[in-house]
């Protein structure tokens, strides 16, 4: 197990080793918290109660809902390569 502080908040890591080889593997990273759901006592994560009572200028370009989740940094998939083991490319995806 590890567990740290960063910048855009707490990281851990937890493994599993059984024969020499990885059997179970979790980390929860940041965006994990800032953006999560309601925790267990209905208290919105960060990124929720942030965006919660913005105005929005224009709703077709929600720009400032846009810079306060930016705010938060979150680690979230832009693009997606996926590769074989032995190092041929199966395709690329990227979310725009």
């Amino acid at each position: 197990m590890g567990l740290t502080d960063g910048p855009r908040g707490a990281l851990g890591h937890w493994i599993t080793i059984k024969d020499k080889k990885i059997e179970r593997y979790q980390c929860v990273v940041p965006t994990t918290w800032n953006a999560g759901p309601k925790d267990d006592l209905g208290q919105k994560g960060p990124m929720e109660q942030a965006l919660i009572g913005t105005p929005i200028k224009d709703p077709e370009n929600p720009i400032e809902a846009v810079r306060i989740v930016r705010s938060f940094d979150p680690c979230l998939a832009c693009a997606i390569h996926l590769i074989t083991p032995e190092g041929q490319t199966l395709g690329e995806f990227r979310v725009l």
